[in-house]
């Protein structure tokens, strides 16, 4: 269908400022709870001792408890009629909570034994993706319904994702801060003092969207009726069935597993790229370059993000994406280039392209999964943003865990010896650039084939409004 006709915002449909900076502030927050974790648990193994593979389970093993959580909690807020609306009471609690527990949950004492940093870590950390779950899932799902119009939700992905970004600049410096003997007595220390820090900016930033944002949703009752266990349990598979059928869902998940896990398998091999083939082992000036490199790209994604968001109100979501995702294509085509151990800083010149991807990808998705609501609506008559929230990321983290494990099995595959402390064979150092290089442009060129097919447009999706809204009025 032709995207030619271009419809013009109305005045009611723009979110007001205050309400866009609070859930911007609230995107910072999710996503430094979701950066923060990672970024301070080699603690467990450089400051405490913890074997490696432990702290690998560690990272796995409550991630499990996500596959359920994430889904029901969609479900339950989608469901929850209170006087402060579906979303915003889970958002506060949450934001609490999760401060909390990730505050506590590093104050370890030292002189234990193995197993107590285990079990007492594994708790904690079961506890704080709970909390996390509870503030995440409803925020996520607070963002897809706060305007009904096409282009103010690119605008507030847009606006969130930038001011959110900052929170990736900020957490690889983590590791400098906890280790700063000015600072602390040791990385410990280091860890105890800044897991309060950040606890205390998750507590009361985090709570600023259930304060300041509204919602449009919250007070129409669905079904007054009480449901006895069974049937709610019946609704709830039922719905993640009828989430897995609808067809622009699938599509979008499917685009964002393969664009951004074969970003994240790439950058796996990164690093031993630019050790043994730039700079014959040093892992030194490896480590400066990648960390250039990482701090390049995320500049670049902090002006990708809101050209993304203007390139789309212009032209539409999916030509934006099928542009943007196709400039990343050629960063990871000029990365091959940059491997060269003669001039090993050309790498840098593939960061602005690299960051196109995943600069683009959740603002778009954001946006797009908005219009897909609209289309489940007009299908079963239900609000399910949640359900649709819940689903989404959580088919990333699981992606996210394949990478992990597909970059062990394929480090192996290419011959990876770490015996070899200067040298890899020329076979093993030739698979490795394939990995890193070939592997996210066959993924995002796959993930373009699969969003040509997507069928909800500008006209499309001013279309799907204008029926809902001659079916059950418009949102206040």
């Amino acid at each position: 269908m032709s995207q030619k006709i271009h419809y013009t915002t109305a005045p009611e449909d723009r979110i007001p400022l205050r309400q866009k900076s609070a859930y911007a502030v609230g995107m910072f927050v999710n996503n430094l709870q979701a950066a923060a974790l990672p970024a301070m648990v080699v603690i467990l193994n450089l400051g405490l001792g913890m074997d490696p593979v432990l702290v690998g389970l560690l990272g796995a093993i409550p991630r499990i408890f996500d596959a359920v959580s994430d889904p029901m909690l969609g479900y339950i807020s989608d469901n929850a009629r209170t006087r402060w609306g579906r979303r915003r009471p889970f958002i506060f609690i949450g934001a609490l909570l999760a401060g909390l527990i990730f505050a506590l949950m590093w104050q370890l004492p030292e002189g234990h034994s193995q197993a107590f940093y285990f079990w007492t870590f594994m708790t904690a950390s079961i506890c704080f993706f709970l909390a996390y779950t509870v503030y995440a899932t409803p925020f996520v799902a607070f963002g897809y319904e706060m305007t009904p119009d096409y282009h103010e939700r690119t605008r507030l992905h847009a606006f969130a994702n930038t001011v959110g970004q900052i929170a990736w600049l900020g957490v690889p410096w983590f590791y400098a801060i906890m280790s700063n003997e000015n600072l602390f007595r040791d990385t410990v220390h280091g860890a105890r003092t800044l897991a309060i820090a950040v606890g205390i900016t998750v507590a009361g930033l985090g709570i600023v969207p259930a304060i300041f944002c509204k919602e449009k949703y919250g007070l129409d009752p669905v079904d007054k009726t009480r449901k006895g266990f069974w049937k709610n349990m019946s609704e709830f598979f039922h719905g993640i069935g009828t989430t897995f059928r609808c067809k622009p869902f699938v599509k979008l998940c499917g685009a964002t597993f393969l664009v951004f896990n074969g970003f994240q398998l790439g950058m796996s091999f990164s690093i031993y790229v630019m050790i043994y083939y730039l700079f014959n082992g040093s892992d030194a000036d490896a480590g400066k370059l990648l960390g250039w490199f990482g701090m390049l790209t995320s500049i670049a994604t902090l002006g990708v993000i809101p050209l993304t968001g203007w390139i789309a109100t212009h032209i539409g979501k999916r030509r934006t994406f099928l542009i943007t995702i196709s400039l990343s294509i050629v960063g990871y085509a000029l990365k091959w280039v940059g491997y060269n151990p003669e001039h090993p800083y050309w790498l840098l010149f593939a960061a602005p392209f690299v960051a196109f991807g995943t600069g683009s990808l959740f603002t778009l998705m954001g946006s797009m999964i908005s219009d897909v609501c609209d289309f489940d609506e007009l299908q079963t008559n239900k609000r399910r943003e949640g359900v649709f929230g819940a689903i989404y990321w959580w088919m990333v983290k699981v992606g996210m865990a394949l990478a992990g494990l597909l970059t062990g099995i394929m480090l192996k595959a290419s011959g990876f010896d770490v015996a070899l402390e200067t040298a890899q064979a020329a076979k093993t150092l030739f698979l490795l650039r394939v990995f890193d290089v070939g592997v996210p442009m066959i993924t995002s060129a796959i993930a373009i084939l699969i969003i040509v097919t997507y069928k909800i447009t500008e006209q499309k999706a001013h279309e799907i409004r204008t029926e809902l809204e001659q079916r059950r009025g418009k949102t206040r």
